[in-house]
């Protein structure tokens, strides 16, 4: 299976787009694969975090400009996390900051996770079932889906492709030195309480 992963503030070309992509891809491996896509306007920086145990891919991080791919093929058994960061400055070192879901001032996560707020794709390859899903637990910075491609099963879509940031109330915005809002927090990280965490899952 193929599992495409858009960062997208533009939803109505995305299946289309999706399908071309995948279609040049998924009959050449046999393993499990994820294609993540940048139809943002600017620059995005993906991080991977995996789950404890599980390799890290890529390095953890890297560049994205926009309308470009990029794919990953996942290891057997594969968990773990992945998300959007902009606003990004790294010199030739890697070293540097992101506006939104940094890992530690580095271009290179290697096993670090995003700093909230951060929009998640979390997967999970099972022996005979995978799980995705997209999730607001963290906040939210950049819309995002997962459209899976020559799966079994039911394998639908996912995602939170509508520009919260937009929306976000003032008392979760997060705002850049321009005063624009850059991402919106969860409330239970905001308000240090667990009774609205349900407010902020997506599947």
């Amino acid at each position: 299976m193929e599992v495409v992963i858009m960062v997208n503030p533009r939803p109505l070309l995305s299946l289309l787009l999706l399908s071309l992509l995948s279609s040049h891809i998924a009959d050449e491996v046999s393993a499990t694969t994820i294609t993540l896509f940048n139809k943002c306007p600017h620059t995005v920086w993906p991080g991977i975090q995996p789950s404890a145990g599980k390799p890290i891919l890529a390095r953890g991080g890297f560049k994205l400009p926009p309308k470009k791919a990029y794919t990953l093929h996942l290891p057997a058994l594969w968990s773990g996390r992945l998300w959007g960061r902009h606003g990004c400055t790294f010199d030739v070192a890697g070293r540097g900051r992101c506006a939104t879901g940094d890992c530690g001032g580095s271009l290179y996560c290697n096993g670090i996770g995003g700093a909230p707020p951060a929009t998640l794709a979390e997967i999970t390859l099972g022996n005979d079932q995978d799980f995705y899903d997209v999730s607001l637990v963290d906040g939210y910075n950049l819309g995002m889906s997962i459209t899976p491609y020559k799966g079994s099963g039911r394998c639908s879509y996912a995602g939170c492709i509508s520009d919260l940031n937009m929306m976000c109330p003032v008392g979760l915005q997060v705002r850049s030195r321009d005063n624009t809002v850059v991402a919106c927090k969860s409330a239970c990280s905001a308000f240090n309480s667990p009774r609205y965490v349900h407010l902020f899952q997506l599947s």
